[in-house]
């Protein structure tokens, strides 16, 4: 059985442009990440999201921006019908949790999965949560 990971917005951003170093792990992503990539891809404002896209010339960003709209078949995004009941238990036990957190930790949850984090995501409140909940999560270093 494949280990499973959940990649944050920035992972996912880099794992579309340039790949990340990884084995065999089935890649998942959240909605809401999904939805900040494509938004940073789209609009950039040059923040550590949209940053990315500015290091590549204007061909490479393109396929990119349409990379993160059409998301590859082989990074899977949640069913609502899961994340959202468990999402709701969450929210219980952490009402301050915005949504974005709450579904990066119920994914985590429901799949049994390693949340990947980039450095700015492993700075904020969402690595105390995932200890809380018992959801396995790792900083992965972007170069």
């Amino acid at each position: 059985m494949a280990a499973v990971a959940v990649l944050d917005d920035r992972l996912l951003i880099e794992e579309l442009l340039v790949g990340l170093p990884h084995g065999r792990e089935e890649l998942h992503t959240t909605t809401y990440w999904y939805y900040r990539a494509c938004r940073a891809a789209v609009l950039g404002a040059g923040g550590h999201l949209s940053g990315p896209f500015a290091r590549v010339d204007a061909d490479q960003q393109a396929t990119a921006i349409i990379s993160l709209l059409e998301l590859r078949d082989d990074i899977s995004l949640p069913d609502p019908r899961s994340t959202v009941p468990e999402m709701a238990r969450l929210a219980g036990r952490h009402p301050r949790l915005n949504l974005m957190n709450l579904e990066a930790v119920a994914l985590g949850h429901l799949l049994s999965a390693t949340v990947w984090l980039s450095r700015e995501s492993a700075e904020g409140i969402l690595p105390g949560v995932l200890d809380h909940e018992r959801v396995r999560w790792r900083t992965v270093t972007i170069e």
